[in-house]
């Protein structure tokens, strides 16, 4: 990320907002897989792990449980298809798949994470530059 150039953009604005997305999974594992299938397919272009506690009330019972906090930094665009993915990979019957907006941030570090969540340059485009 650091030294590099990228083109600029309008990730903080309504055009194409940023956002976080928070989702808790049970172990550091699948912690892990999921931010990495998230990373490898361009939903994310950054999710970070953080061990927390969670107090919650699941079927009429207060549960606590230690589980690992993934913060994925994404565009707003792809929340959707965030969503569907992380269902359907996720061990949870109802995990937890909330977004925040970032309301400001960092130009170069904005502009990075556009860059990282949008599809790679074809061959052809490529050979242009």
């Amino acid at each position: 990320m650091s030294g590099s150039s990228f083109p600029p953009s309008e990730a903080n604005s309504t055009a194409n907002p940023a956002q976080a997305v928070f989702v808790t999974a049970p172990s550091r594992e699948e912690a892990k897989r999921i931010a990495r299938a998230l990373v490898e397919r361009r939903l994310a272009a950054c999710v970070q792990l953080a061990p927390i506690e969670s107090l919650y009330l699941w079927e009429d019972a207060i549960q606590e449980e230690e589980e690992i906090l993934l913060i994925v930094k994404t565009r707003a665009a792809l929340f959707p298809e965030i969503e569907a993915f992380i269902r359907e990979i996720h061990s949870y019957e109802a995990p937890q798949i909330v977004a925040l907006p970032i309301v400001e941030g960092s130009t170069p570090y904005l502009d990075w994470l556009r860059a990282s969540t949008s599809p790679p340059p074809s061959a052809d485009e490529a050979a242009q530059d």
